[in-house]
């Protein structure tokens, strides 16, 4: 897995044999960058679910401000700062502001008194529809005002929370992974 863009393009994330995380498939990760476009300049990310930290990272790539990582399994929180390190490295800004925090995401990013400009959102998959009304209710309170949602969910699945507009759907659907953009109603 690589970064795709921005600074530290071509950067070879390490990942680790025995994680239990999907990483991003790195196609998906660029279509939603190229919508994205100038939006993650000096934009203030949350990686939630964060894994690899594949989101993340290529928003620091690509010149957020700022990202927060957010992920449960301890292994993956070093992983992701081993993978920040090479990035800041390859970048020549051993300075990135970022963090890494071990936790819940719907719990954690509810709880954190700070609003993102973007959130990225990969949760395991067999968990999508138990958790999204809790997860877009923590969301909400943890989005700026003019913020965007972007979504990794199965393709076969639709999710239009209530008080929230689906802006586009990128991936080709059916057995393969799509990401949607949401925004506040």
């Amino acid at each position: 897995m690589r970064i795709s863009g921005g600074k530290a393009r071509g950067v070879e994330l390490r990942v680790s044999k025995k994680s239990v995380h999907r990483p991003a498939m790195d196609r998906l990760r660029q279509g939603i960058f190229s919508s994205l476009g100038q939006t993650v300049v000096d934009a203030r990310v949350c990686d939630l679910y964060a894994g690899t930290g594949s989101y993340g990272l290529e928003a620091l790539s690509r010149g957020s401000g700022s990202c927060c990582f957010i992920e449960l399994n301890r292994n993956a929180c070093t992983m992701i700062k081993n993978n920040l390190r090479i990035v800041a490295k390859s970048m020549g800004e051993p300075n990135l502001i970022a963090k890494v925090i071990q936790g819940d995401a719907v719990k954690t990013v509810g709880q954190i008194d700070e609003n993102y400009d973007i959130i990225f959102v990969d949760p395991p998959y067999d968990a999508i529809t138990h958790s999204a009304p809790k997860l877009f209710a923590a969301l909400d309170r943890a989005l700026s005002d003019n913020g965007l949602v972007v979504f990794e969910m199965p393709g076969n699945l639709e999710i239009i929370p209530e008080g929230w507009i689906l802006k586009k759907r990128l991936g080709k659907g059916n057995n393969q992974p799509t990401a949607c953009l949401y925004k506040r109603a």
